[in-house]
């Protein structure tokens, strides 16, 4: 299943790389309560689902956080769409996966309040 967002907000992929950094994924998201270790690009934080290692990465436009451990193998990316040759308002879209194409209501609903909560920190400390 896949799960979308868009902030709004004006940061580039270089941003997004240098500011969302493992130690700080609480800071951005409400539903990480807080990171309880990190080295590298990997740690183990606490989120609404529990305690989990996360794995971060750099990739074309942004980053992508993986859960490895997860039982429905959850990741999600943040990438930039801010180009200012398209005319667009500058964006991030918050894109979210699980390996499942049905789960229950609740657990769908904990995703989309996940997705929700990154639209909300990226739009508050992004701009």
């Amino acid at each position: 299943m896949e799960f979308f967002e868009t902030a709004c907000c004006n940061l580039s992929a270089e941003q997004l790389q240098q500011m969302i950094t493992g130690p700080q994924l609480s800071a951005w998201c409400a539903s990480i309560d807080r990171v309880l270790e990190w080295e590298g690009e990997r740690g183990e934080m606490y989120c609404l689902w529990g305690q989990f290692q996360v794995n971060r990465e750099h990739i074309r436009d942004g980053l992508r956080f993986t859960l490895p451990h997860c039982p429905n193998a959850l990741a999600w990316t943040l990438t930039s769409e801010n180009d200012a040759e398209s005319g667009r308002p500058a964006e991030v879209l918050v894109h979210c996966t699980i390996n499942r194409a049905v789960h229950e209501p609740d657990f769908i609903e904990s995703i989309e309040t996940f997705v929700e909560d990154w639209r909300l920190g990226l739009e508050k400390r992004g701009r």
